[in-house]
């Protein structure tokens, strides 16, 4: 198992990496979208290139930030029932969603948005609004997003096999997913309020 955490490593390495520039595009799409707005209200003008961006970098962070959220345990589970499972069974469960529902979906995605993809780049395809932009960097974010989470889904089978196995910890235990900042956070709270209660 050694050598397959080791790739688990690297992967989730990349995924945290992509996962925080991921972020600052978040902020450049709430400038642009501030600064068309004040724009277009002070002297009444508009772009379709700045219009079009924002969902181009919005669906950048959606589809390029899927698989830091994979990583990060963060997407939506049925916390009432699966606070009830035990450990193994949480984990056998993910075993099973990431080969049969995750792989043949990322792959089914890829296989169909490929095409599209590279037509829109040979064809150099543009937007049809004036002033829009081209398409291929659009319609190749799909493909690439499906592949970068189909990556994460590998490292977080290897690390669900590793747990089953009883050579890894359990990545779903929530003391386990909570990142370096959320524990760090959580001591200071507990600092804070035991000297809270000292100095009653």
């Amino acid at each position: 198992m050694t050598p397959f955490l080791a790739l688990s490593r690297l992967i989730d390495k990349i995924t945290t990496w992509i996962g925080k520039v991921t972020m600052w595009l978040i902020l450049a799409t709430t400038l642009i979208s501030a600064g068309n707005a004040i724009v277009r209200k002070i002297f009444n003008v508009s772009s379709n290139g700045l219009l079009e961006i924002q969902w181009y970098l919005f669906a950048a962070v959606f589809l390029m930030g899927a698989g830091y959220g994979f990583l990060k345990n963060s997407h939506v589970r049925i916390d009432f029932i699966a606070t009830k499972l035990t450990a193994r069974t949480r984990n056998w469960i993910d075993v099973i969603g990431i080969i049969a529902v995750l792989f043949p979906f990322c792959m089914l995605s890829i296989v169909l948005s490929w095409p599209l993809f590279t037509n829109a780049l040979a064809t150099s395809e543009m937007s049809q609004n004036a002033g829009g932009l081209i398409r291929w960097p659009a319609y190749g974010l799909i493909p690439l997003g499906f592949s970068l989470l189909a990556l994460q889904g590998l490292s977080e089978l290897i690390k669900r096999i590793a747990f089953l196995r009883g050579e890894g910890p359990d990545v779903l235990s929530h003391e386990v997913s909570k990142s370096d900042e959320e524990k760090h956070m959580e001591e200071l709270e507990a600092i804070v309020a035991r000297k809270l209660a000292e100095g009653k």
